[in-house]
């Protein structure tokens, strides 16, 4: 099973809407995923789901419960000050330790309005999957200037500079070939 984490709470987000796409493209290659999206986090989780509560919030089990069965998860995260989303980091922090995501292949992709395609996010991603035991996928699927090349859940303006749609779906094929 695969579980796409669409990284950041924010509403409306092109975050929720990239992971869709990523949704709709394994199923139509046959795979099932679902969309753990972190805007559905409990409001308070940051104090009622870590440290010594750690396991112990009925919000925050429920909405991690896909992870348990996913062997794959799919990272989409934005790119915020030059690096993720807190929420990211905090949502990882709540997970058990070390069982979490380890032993699971990640693949990140990473979205931003700016020419680096969130390089850096993915990059420090990486090393946090990496430490916590979970396989990180070497192809990273980083958009820059996304809000030029993807509207409505779709992408758009698919040129010679971006090819999106050919690095989701070789992206996707590493995946299911793990």
């Amino acid at each position: 099973m695969i579980t796409i984490i669409s990284g950041t709470n924010r509403q409306d987000s092109v975050t929720y809407q990239m992971a869709l796409l990523y949704q709709r493209k394994l199923k139509e290659k046959g795979f099932h995923a679902s969309i753990l999206d972190l805007k559905e986090l409990p409001h308070d989780f940051a104090f009622s789901a870590l440290y010594e509560n750690t396991g112990k919030s009925e919000g925050f089990n429920r909405l991690i419960s896909p992870l348990k069965d996913s062997t794959k998860l799919i990272l989409v995260t934005p790119e915020y000050n030059g690096s993720f989303p807190g929420v990211i980091k905090t949502f990882l922090d709540g997970l058990q330790f070390p069982n979490g995501v380890k032993g699971k292949m990640v693949a990140l992709v990473g979205l931003s309005s700016g020419s680096q395609g969130a390089v850096l996010a993915t990059s420090h991603l990486a090393d946090i999957f990496g430490y916590l035991g979970a396989t990180v996928l070497p192809l990273r699927a980083r958009m820059p200037f996304i809000d030029k090349h993807f509207q409505n859940g779709e992408i758009i303006n698919d040129n010679e500079y971006a090819k999106y749609n050919d690095l989701i779906d070789l992206q996707i094929a590493n995946i299911i070939a793990f």
